[in-house]
């Protein structure tokens, strides 16, 4: 696990924000890559399900290796683990499409002092999936603006406010600016502190 700054932009604006990574990402199918995050988002809904179970277990190995790691780090306690959203309403993705969040879910259940906040923000409306490129799936709704997580999510700020949250997501890219909204949005409604927490953190080849 490596640690790294999510710095303030136009989208994050409260202050700097600590992040870890489990590991690289430097793009599917290249050596070393942690293939099993593109597996699991299941995009096109045609992972078998012996991939996808996989996939989840290596999720769940990598999550119960290093968020406890995180809350010792930074001796946190009132501790919530919570998904940055996937970016089309919860309600148009299959079950098998959600595995990371259930993953996330399965940990926080596991981890003592720790709650799950999987369902803590959950999107309603269709956003612009950022890595869709060159393909006919329908791939409708804005792309990142500042502000775009309170507009389009159904936020629980009573669950939220007070909370020391890790916020956890399948990659970071910087420049995407989903993270840093999310982070905001978390601010917004309340959250205490904020540490970001990601299986991949692209680095460009």
């Amino acid at each position: 696990m490596q640690i790294f700054t999510i710095e303030k932009n136009e989208f994050l604006t409260y202050r700097n924000v600590k992040g870890y990574y489990h590991q690289y990402y430097t793009g599917f199918r290249n050596e070393g890559n942690p293939d099993f995050v593109n597996i699991l988002k299941n995009t096109f809904n045609s992972e078998s399900v012996e991939k996808l179970n996989n996939a989840k277990g290596e999720v769940i190995n990598a999550l119960q290796l290093d968020i406890p790691n995180i809350i010792q780090e930074n001796k946190l306690s009132n501790c919530m683990c919570i998904c940055v959203p996937r970016a089309k309403a919860l309600n148009t993705y299959s079950g098998r499409q959600l595995l990371f969040k259930d993953a996330v879910s399965i940990v926080s259940r596991r981890l003592v002092n720790v709650i799950d906040g999987t369902s803590c923000i959950i999107r309603t409306e269709n956003t612009k999936t950022t890595h869709l490129k060159n393909t006919t799936l329908e791939n409708d709704g804005e792309m990142p603006y500042i502000g775009i997580t309170n507009d389009t999510c159904y936020i629980d700020t009573n669950t939220i406010q007070g909370k020391n949250i890790i916020l956890i997501d399948d990659i970071y890219t910087k420049s995407v600016n989903i993270d840093e909204d999310c982070i905001q949005a978390l601010f917004d409604n309340g959250a205490k502190n904020v540490i970001f927490y990601s299986i991949g953190y692209t680095r460009r080849l």
